[in-house]
């Protein structure tokens, strides 16, 4: 389907056991109220509608194919997204919300507008909330009133990098949450955030069910380190990666034109070293790509100063990527703290290999001249690229869709080049990384020609 780009499978989503109860998505009830006239009416010329029973296999290795096909038991598979027939929810009477939570990301302004687009124009829904300041917004005593949202005030928020509604980090009371979108009259809440905005809304939604409250909860996953499970991306990637690409081109000019010139270039990257990786692919000058997933050392006769003095020796310039979260196990006395997400906090792992690099050579009395580029703001709150901005628009018509129809406590995402229907609880129950034995860390590795492991 376009909008989907391909990203390799995550072996350790597939390492979880998943059974096919796991992957049931929750309905407030019958659907009483037929689809709008314009999709009966494209349905009518083939268009086609989605039924619960159109699903995906979880799991498309062929081993797991034959595996299924020795039993009598199906395998896990995917509720695939997209409108249905009928609807749980009266238009007219409807009113949904969006918040947008955690830290900034390509796309969110594109998801916002269709949302509101889609449920204006595609099921005449009149009522459109904005909470701002994330979850924050729906705490009373935060003082963040409400905004009615209209396809006028929403038509031009994609040309611009952050989000229209703000947005913050930390839990909030669900009972505070719930009453408050009880107050306002909700429906719908679609939430846009990564993982601990994502397990908030699995929050809200249990203590939805325990009310018996009819309002459902709607995710759209948002994370520009890539790091959510089961799905091929998250929206705001690519445009991540295509920002840092840029920085990393930039180092390499740096690096080439001095002696002995060293580009070092943080990126964005957590848990997961999907940006470092891809921005590498794309610019194709990166010789050296550090990430959490693969360990590394610094000093020895095969760590990372003694390959770098190889290098300069060799080339005469070196170009290093490094994500966020590697090596933190070679940084001394780092007090290990969170943000107000639980996020650990990770210590500046770009000045510590600047100061490492630079001391070295210096010792050595060998000239480096080292810059040191570090784009992480820019890359996170620029608009969205075309094919992001696509794939934001499918994210949120599907979403508005599922809403519709009742759906709850769910995602949306794209899965196999199909856009899905997802638990809540199965996103959240881990994070995704770069497999250090799968192809891409091989092609890294092939196009740097680093070794496998530096100090390993």
């Amino acid at each position: 389907m376009y909008g989907c780009l391909q990203q390799p499978m995550s072996v350790q989503s597939m390492d979880i056991p998943i059974t096919p109860e796991d992957l049931i998505i929750p309905d407030l009830g019958p659907r009483k109220f037929p689809s709008p006239g314009w999709q009966r009416n494209f349905a009518a010329a083939g268009g086609g509608w989605h039924s619960d029973g159109d699903r995906i296999v979880l799991n498309d290795h062929m081993d797991s194919v034959r595996s299924a096909m020795q039993s009598d038991v199906d395998p896990p598979s995917i509720e695939l997204a997209g409108p249905r027939s009928e609807i749980y929810f009266n238009p007219a009477d409807t009113c949904c919300a969006i918040v947008t939570c955690g830290g900034l990301c390509p796309g969110i302004n594109d998801v916002i507008r269709t949302i509101v687009m889609q449920s204006y124009y595609a099921y005449g829904v009149r009522r459109i909330l904005g909470i701002q300041y994330g979850y924050e917004g729906l705490d009373p005593a935060c003082g963040h009133p409400a905004l009615e949202l209209t396809p006028e005030l929403v038509m031009n928020i994609s040309c611009f990098g952050g989000s229209l509604l703000g947005t913050s980090r930390g839990a909030r009371d669900p009972k505070v949450m719930v009453s408050r979108l009880e107050e306002l009259g909700v429906n719908i809440l679609y939430v846009i955030g990564g993982d601990g905005s994502q397990r908030g809304a699995m929050a809200l939604d249990e203590e939805i069910r325990r009310r018996g409250s009819q309002i459902a909860i709607i995710g759209v996953p948002k994370t520009i380190d890539n790091d959510l499970m089961f799905m091929d991306r998250s929206f705001g990637y690519q445009t991540a990666f295509a920002v840092a690409f840029h920085a990393v081109m930039s180092a390499h000019a740096e690096a080439r034109g001095a002696r002995n010139g060293v580009g070092v270039v943080k990126l964005m990257g957590r848990d997961s070293g999907f940006i470092a990786c891809s921005a590498a692919l794309a610019a194709g000058e990166a010789n050296l790509v550090l990430i959490p997933e693969v360990p590394f050392k610094i000093d020895g006769k095969t760590g990372l100063l003694a390959w770098l003095e190889e290098r300069l020796a060799a080339r005469g310039h070196a170009v290093i990527i490094t994500a966020e979260g590697a090596g933190q196990e070679l940084i001394p006395n780092v007090e290990q703290t969170t943000d107000a997400s639980g996020n650990k906090l990770h210590a500046d792992i770009g000045l510590f290999l600047k100061d490492a690099i630079i001391r070295h050579f210096k010792a050595r009395k060998i000239e480096a001249n080292l810059k040191y580029i570090d784009p992480s703001y820019i890359i996170r709150s620029v608009p969205a690229a075309p094919e992001d901005r696509i794939f934001c628009l499918n994210l949120g018509r599907h979403a508005v869709h599922a809403g519709m129809a009742g759906k709850t406590g769910m995602v949306v995402a794209c899965w196999h080049q199909s856009f899905v229907h997802l638990p809540l609880g199965l996103v959240t129950c881990g994070r995704r990384k770069v497999d250090p034995h799968g192809d891409l860390w091989r092609s890294v590795v092939e196009s740097t020609g680093q070794p496998a492991h530096i100090g390993g």
